[in-house]
């Protein structure tokens, strides 16, 4: 009975033997495929992460196409607005220059006359003040050919060279746009 007990031990200890090395090998499996696992979850990580990227870089120029398209209809509505302007204006000036050669002129008018005639004068510069239209060109000031068109010139010892001897027609301007040039004499 020993014997049997003894292969039964013994059996039993094969048995503890091999569930023990079978354990060994599937907790050998588990980790080798937690390392599989690792690196499949590594490689996901690093993909989702260029993927991450790749919008955020998407979204960054969508945001900068966004901020230029708004910049770029800003300024040409600014445009838009000056270029009406300039070419209303453009319209009031011979009416501007006859109200200031009839002011100029009135010196022998009667009183009320030339009060009226610097009314109408006074009001069309207030209303080109409104709108920004500032009027350039002035006997005295330094000839710049992007703001006065030269029609003639002079010899003088009064005023020094390149400067504006005398103004046959002002010159008027919305913001920095030109909406006509002044026309001058000017000293040699």
């Amino acid at each position: 009975m020993a014997s049997s007990e003894e292969n039964k031990q013994q059996e039993e200890q094969t048995a503890d033997t091999i569930e023990n090395v079978q354990n060994a090998e599937t907790e050998q499996e588990n980790v080798q495929k937690d390392g599989e696992c690792e690196n499949e979850a590594s490689v996901k990580i690093a993909e989702l992460e260029k993927q991450l990227e790749a919008e955020k870089d998407k979204l960054l120029r969508t945001a900068a196409e966004y901020a230029n398209f708004r910049s770029r209809t800003e300024r040409e509505k600014a445009a838009i607005y000056a270029n009406a302007v300039s070419d209303t204006v453009s319209e009031l000036l011979p009416i501007a220059d006859s109200v200031d050669r009839a002011v100029k002129a009135s010196e022998n008018a009667p009183e009320d006359f030339k009060k009226g005639l610097e009314m109408i004068s006074n009001q069309l510069a207030k209303s080109f003040e409104k709108l920004n239209i500032t009027s350039f060109g002035e006997v005295g000031e330094e000839f710049d050919p992007s703001l006065h068109n030269a029609i003639s010139s002079i010899d003088s010892d009064e005023l020094e060279s390149d400067t504006i001897a005398l103004v046959y027609q002002k010159g008027y301007k919305v913001g920095d746009k030109i909406i006509r040039h002044c026309m001058v004499q000017t000293v040699n």
